[in-house]
């Protein structure tokens, strides 16, 4: 009855419904090849432009699977009715096809669900949103008039869109002149807005906002907005305001982040960053003139409180905000696929790491389960399944997917024939018995037709194997492993044959070198001959890889028992304890030797400053290793906020320092500088490696002993004394609140003038004195300053004040147009005998303005000037002033002068060249003025060489020249319109020598014309075949 119920029972059990998922009934079939679906192709987010040529949207879902997956897909939690008459969706493989989108149906979060006979798996979800960018409202802006120097700020206010990213620019009058982004101009990523720190006559224009969406590729513009500045006849100066502050930002980990900050103010403000209680991150950029803040890839460590300042010299303004970093979930545990015994326990965990703290969720199959772990006491075959651990916070969503199979079966031993198990003698072995079996089976033993137990020698473990100590030849015999469960049981035999074990006959011996040495060890052993034997070294426990270490150690073998070891050039990395280690198949045996390396000292550690005055500090340290060799001396040196990356040897006292000393002071050091030190070890061998620096420490303060060099000045404007000197080098500042205390006095006199000028890149001081004669002659010195008191004056000099800037205006002779880019002007020469140069100021009045004003310089010896580069039929006023070094004097009358029309900018067309004789005769047409360019008077002819920039140059009215051919080389012969406004454009055409062939005959020769408006390949191409047929 027992043997039928069991066979009803495996009947019932290989009846059972095949749909239980991952339940194998013999697990000895090969059921590999069958799987549960894994994505390998999921949806991603999807943004769809409204104006889209193809009208259609694809999803994609691809599972690997076997049998293969079928998918459906739901939208918002809810299935997608793909048979629905009309509908837009459709499949492809495992993709979702949305056709002919529309906005109100087909927005919303996709998922995708794959499902064969093993589960279902569920996509991470995507989300579909329809992208677009509107038009600007065509409403007129209204134009804006500023104040030159005060602030301005253009507002783009964009059009509705999706998605939120936009970039700006503005377009200044016309596409594509955009405005160049300077310390006066931003343009906020954020808002759009043109923010201008100070207005000036030059920003006059329209202006448009030039948006752009990079997720649809779509750009519009808005109306043009005129930005009218209003002249002011003094220009006001107005503090530094914060116009565009950063607001709190959250970036998630390994983002970019661009934090913005401008001002308005005049002058121009600066602006500058900084985090509170830390320093920026060392990867940050200042951009946009200081207007931006961008930190690429930030890490959590750039979370904190970000400050911009903006200041001018009118005054200040800040602003901060917070910085806070978070992150995407991350899985630091996650589920695999696992396969499992019937009855067994298991736990499935995730564990997911993330800012804020990611929330697990779990599904089975598709299906929502209970809990943040999934705990099973007591498996059946309805656990097996597809699982899916979901970690979410705001930032996003992780998937992990894994299958759980569930085994059960009778047992069975996957080797089909029988090994022999080799033991050592008096050693130990373990015999495996590796049955597959579900649930697990219980194992006993036996030897030949003896039943085996638990002994001091004998030991059955949990799996099953069976561990034999102090092996004995009594031990041979067979050996048979019996595995039984619920389903059935199975057995399998191995026979055990007993070695000799293997000896070290031969151990390494100790041995002492120096550093650089070479040294070999030695090492053999005893072993059975039906088994082989190799060796393996080892340092201090670590095997040595002789090959990736193979510049340092060799290994070489004489006979099979018998190893020696080559260390190289030991370094003393390479001391230490020595093992050689004989191993067999069975058993394995080993040896050990220990190697001195002796070498220079080790590093002294813990460097630190115990005491320390103005210019000395005592230094304190522990002693290193001495690497078997006593420490003869120490070597301090110290490296200073100077000497960047140098280190120097310091001065100490005791000058040497003995091997025994742990302290020592180093002296000659500067005052109120920062320093750090090092320490260096020295032996008979030679010295070791640097200690690690000591903190860095400033010295204590002093009062300074360098005085400025350069002391000098003289000039500056009228009534003025400047002195000038060169600043002290900063490590000569000796202590805080550095400056210069400057004395002056006039020659005759006794008593000294002192000023304090604080900072310590102060350079000049002006002392100003309306009563202050020109030329006076003063005695001046410069001393320095700190906290602690006064250094010594410099040497005194001699200097003198001021010159008084020339009193009378200088009165204009001449001043005429000469071309249409030319002008000439000449005046009278001052009588006073302290005029240094003359202005000439020149400009156009009805476009220009003052701030368009151009100017030359012109030595005080000369009495004339040319004015170049001046626009054609356009009227300039001329004003000229002198100049010394006490400024400008007054300006002369104004002059107003009309340039002259300019030439055609069309050359002469040249017709041919006629060659008879000994010359060529070389006609054109003429050229025709239009209305507004001046009348021909003559045309000029360059006759030349075709490799020479010079030549001879011919005027004439006629339309046509006769010239002496030559017989030297190819000339050319350029030919332009001279007119009251200059020379007009070159025509151009080429001669050949002339020979004896040309002589006395007419030839018509069109030569290869060109002209210096235009070119084209097709008349070139015709005259270079034109001079081979020549």
């Amino acid at each position: 009855m027992l043997h039928l119920a069991l066979l009803l029972h495996l009947l019932a059990f290989s009846l059972a419904d095949s749909s239980e998922q991952g339940a194998v009934l013999d697990p000895s079939e090969d059921d590999a090849t069958g799987f549960g679906p894994v994505f390998e192709e999921q949806p991603v987010d999807t943004i769809y432009p409204e104006e889209a040529p193809e009208a259609r949207i694809v999803m994609t879902c691809q599972a690997r699977a076997n049998p293969p997956a079928t998918y459906r897909w739901k939208l918002n939690n809810t299935d997608v009715d793909l048979s629905k008459p009309g509908s837009s969706y459709s499949l492809s493989g495992g993709n979702l096809i949305i056709s002919n989108p529309v906005r109100s149906e087909h927005v919303g979060k996709y998922s995708c669900l794959a499902t064969n006979m093993y589960g279902t798996v569920v996509s991470q979800e995507a989300s579909v949103q329809f992208g677009y960018l509107d038009l600007f409202s065509p409403e007129e802006r209204q134009a804006v008039h500023v104040k030159e120097g005060q602030g301005a700020v253009l507002l783009c206010a964009p059009p509705p869109h999706y998605p939120g990213e936009l970039s700006f620019r503005w377009i200044l009058n016309e596409f594509p002149t955009f405005i160049p982004l300077d310390k006066r101009h931003f343009v906020s990523q954020i808002t759009g807005n043109l923010y201008i720190s100070k207005v000036e006559s030059s920003d006059r224009g329209n202006y448009s906002c030039f948006t752009s969406s990079p997720s649809i590729s779509k750009s519009v513009f808005s109306k043009f907005i005129p930005l009218k500045p209003l002249a002011e006849r003094s220009i006001r100066k107005y503090p530094a305001d914060l116009s565009v502050k950063f607001p709190h930002t959250t970036a998630l980990v390994g983002q970019d982040i661009i934090l913005e900050c401008f001002a308005l103010g005049n002058p121009v403000p600066e602006i500058h960053w900084r985090r509170k209680d830390n320093i920026l991150p060392h990867n940050h950029e200042v951009r946009m003139a200081g207007a931006q803040l961008f930190i690429p890839n930030v890490q959590f460590n750039g979370s904190g409180v970000y400050i911009c300042e903006a200041a001018n010299d009118k005054g200040k303004d800040s602003h901060h905000a917070n910085v806070s970093v978070e992150a995407h979930p991350e899985w630091v545990e996650h589920i695999v696929n696992t396969e499992k015994d019937l009855y067994s326990k298991y736990t499935m965990s995730c564990i997911a790491k993330g800012v804020p703290k990611p929330q697990i969720r779990w599904l089975k199959n598709g299906e929502l389960l209970d809990g943040t772990q999934l705990r099973f006491g007591r498996l059946t075959s309805d656990d097996a399944g597809m699982y899916q651990c979901i970690a979410e916070n705001r930032h996003g969503v992780i998937y992990a997917n894994a299958e759980l199979r569930v085994f059960f079966g009778a047992p069975k031993f996957t080797h089909n024939h029988v090994r022999r198990v080799l033991a050592p003698k008096n050693g130990r072995v373990v015999i495996e018995c590796k049955a597959k079996a579900a649930p697990k089976p219980t194992i006993t033993w036996s030897k030949d037709t003896e039943l085996l137990s638990n002994s001091s020698r004998m030991f059955i473990w949990d799996d099953g194997s069976l561990e034999i100590l102090n092996v004995t030849p009594q031990d041979e015999g067979r050996y048979t492993c019996f595995a039984e469960n619920d389903w059935g049981k199975a057995n399998s035999t191995r026979p055990l044959v007993v070695t000799e074990s293997t000896k070290i006959t031969l151990a390494p011996s100790n041995a002492d070198v120096h550093i650089g040495d070479n040294i070999w060890m030695g090492c053999a052993a005893s072993h059975d001959p039906m088994v082989d034997i190799t060796f393996v070294w080892s340092l201090n426990g670590q095997e040595i890889d002789l090959d990736k270490d193979n510049t340092h150690y060799e290994s070489t073998l004489n006979g099979s028992s018998n190893a020696k070891l080559l260390i190289k050039n030991a370094q003393l990395k390479h001391a230490g304890r020595y093992t050689c280690t004989a191993k067999t198949n069975v058993d394995n045996t080993s040896a050990s030797a220990r190697l001195v390396v002796r070498g220079p000292p080790g590093a002294p550690g813990g460097v630190r400053i115990v005491d320390r005055s103005d210019k000395s500090v005592t230094l304190q340290w522990s002693r290193g290793a001495d690497n078997h060799s006593p420490i003869s001396k120490y070597t301090i040196q110290y490296r200073d906020e100077f000497s960047k990356h140098v280190w120097k040897n310091a001065t100490t006292s005791p000058a040497d320092v003995e091997g025994n000393s742990e302290t020592a002071t180093v002296v000659d050091l500067f005052p109120w500088t920062e320093y750090e030190f090092r320490v260096t070890a020295t032996n008979t061998l030679g010295t070791g490696e640097p200690s690690r620096p000591s903190s860095k420490e400033k010295t204590l303060e002093s009062v300074p002993v360098v005085a400025p060099s350069d002391v000098g000045g003289g000039g500056g404007t009228s009534r003025e004394l400047t002195i000038t000197w060169t600043p002290v080098q900063p490590q000569y500042y000796y202590g805080p609140n550095f400056g210069y205390i400057v004395a002056f006095k006039p020659h005759e006199e006794k008593q000294w003038n002192r000023v304090a000028v604080p900072g310590p890149e102060a350079k000049n001081y002006v002392h100003k004195d309306s009563n202050l004669a020109p030329m006076t002659q003063f005695e001046v010195k410069v001393k320095a300053y700190n906290r602690q008191g006064e250094g010594p004056y410099s040497l005194t000099t001699i200097i003198y004040s001021s010159q008084d800037a020339p009193s009378e205006p200088p009165a204009i002779l001449e001043a005429k147009a000469i071309s249409a880019t030319a002008a000439s002007v000449s005046w009278m020469l001052l009588s006073e005998n302290n005029t240094d140069g003359y202005k000439v100021n020149y400009w156009r009045p009805n476009e220009d303005g003052d701030g368009g004003m151009l100017w030359v310089g012109v030595s005080g010896k000369e009495n004339h000037t040319r004015l170049e580069g001046l626009r054609p039929s356009s009227e300039y006023m001329i004003e000229i002033r002198g100049y010394n070094s006490g400024g400008y004097g007054p300006p002369s009358n104004r002059v107003k002068i009309h340039t002259k029309k300019p030439p055609p900018d069309r050359p002469p067309k040249i017709l041919d060249a006629k060659i008879k004789g000994g010359f060529v005769n070389v006609a054109w047409e003429p050229v025709v003025p239009f209305s507004n360019e001046s009348l021909i008077e003559s045309y000029k002819v360059l006759y030349k060489d075709k490799s020479s920039s010079i030549g001879k140059l011919y005027s004439t009215t006629k339309r046509s020249i006769e010239l002496l051919l030559q017989t030297d080389g190819e000339y050319v012969v350029e030919v332009r319109a001279h007119t009251e406004g200059g020379d007009g454009a070159v025509a151009q055409i080429s001669v050949p020598p002339g020979n004896s062939q040309t002589r006395g005959r007419t030839q018509n020769y069109s030569g290869a014309v060109m002209s210096s408006s235009s070119l084209s390949i097709l008349p070139m191409l015709l005259v270079a075949l034109l001079l081979l047929n020549l």
